[in-house]
């Protein structure tokens, strides 16, 4: 039984996680399944939506699979998940993360790759690896600060504490917080958004503005020069320009 199913929406590719009775809690298969999606996706895919079955986003690395390994084998494991996780990060397809339930440990580390995240009230957040006697290993340590500070990290990794949807919110966790039920209707309706959006705009926003980020100001500066030029200067920019010119685009509304 397939651990992951893929549909089409429009141009957006719905990637689920189908392991409802461990709460969708990632093993080595579903792992791979996650990375193969993304080496190749679809080609009709300009944006990709990451959701599960049931009640969970997912609990995290499946702990049945968690056997002694040695250092090297351990290692090897990590990187295995740096690797598939690098692949929706850094990949050219934008992703919208649909989150409910459990988002714990490695679900944590999967929904902090995705560029935007939408959150249930049913949403929970926690990095239990610290009382497991483990420590993240899916590139969390990398992920999850830039989204709410390395302080509050270790504060879940040392203590247990549990976000509720509210308070991950608050504090950076998810982007839109919404009712049970409307976590995937609400990311597919985003995700069609960033579909219609000029390719190289999309590009620009994956590719140039993590490294412009984290850039030195003035390189960070020069960079950004570069690349409004090179979206400006498309012909499909030039056409979006001459339709609102000409009155023929929505502007910007509340």
């Amino acid at each position: 039984m397939s651990t992951t199913s893929v549909r089409r929406h429009d141009d957006v590719a719905v990637l689920c996680l189908c392991r409802e009775a461990k709460r969708n809690a990632i093993d080595d298969a579903t792992l791979l399944r996650i990375g193969e999606f993304f080496a190749a996706p679809p080609t009709w895919a300009k944006a990709v939506v990451i959701a599960a079955e049931g009640d969970h986003f997912s609990a995290g690395l499946d702990l049945s699979e968690l056997t002694e390994r040695r250092t090297e084998e351990a290692l090897e494991h990590s990187l295995m998940w740096h690797r598939v996780f690098q692949l929706i990060d850094a990949g050219t397809l934008p992703v919208v993360a649909a989150l409910k339930g459990a988002v714990i440990g490695g679900g944590l580390e999967l929904a902090a790759t995705a560029h935007i995240r939408v959150a249930e009230r049913t949403a929970f957040y926690a990095l239990p690896e610290g009382q497991r006697g483990l420590f993240v290993g899916g590139g969390g340590s990398v992920r999850v600060p830039r989204l709410i500070g390395a302080q509050r990290m270790a504060d879940m990794m040392l203590t247990g504490r549990v976000y509720d949807a509210d308070e991950g919110q608050a504090i950076g966790l998810s982007n839109y917080l919404v009712d049970e039920g409307d976590g995937l209707p609400r990311a597919l309706e985003l995700a069609e958004r960033i579909a219609a959006n000029a390719p190289l705009t999309n590009f620009a926003v994956l590719q140039a503005l993590p490294r412009i980020a984290e850039s030195a100001p003035g390189a960070g500066l020069l960079m950004e020069s570069l690349m409004a030029a090179v979206a400006a200067g498309s012909d499909e920019a030039k056409g979006r320009m001459r339709e609102f010119l000409e009155h023929r685009a929505a502007k910007v509304a509340r």
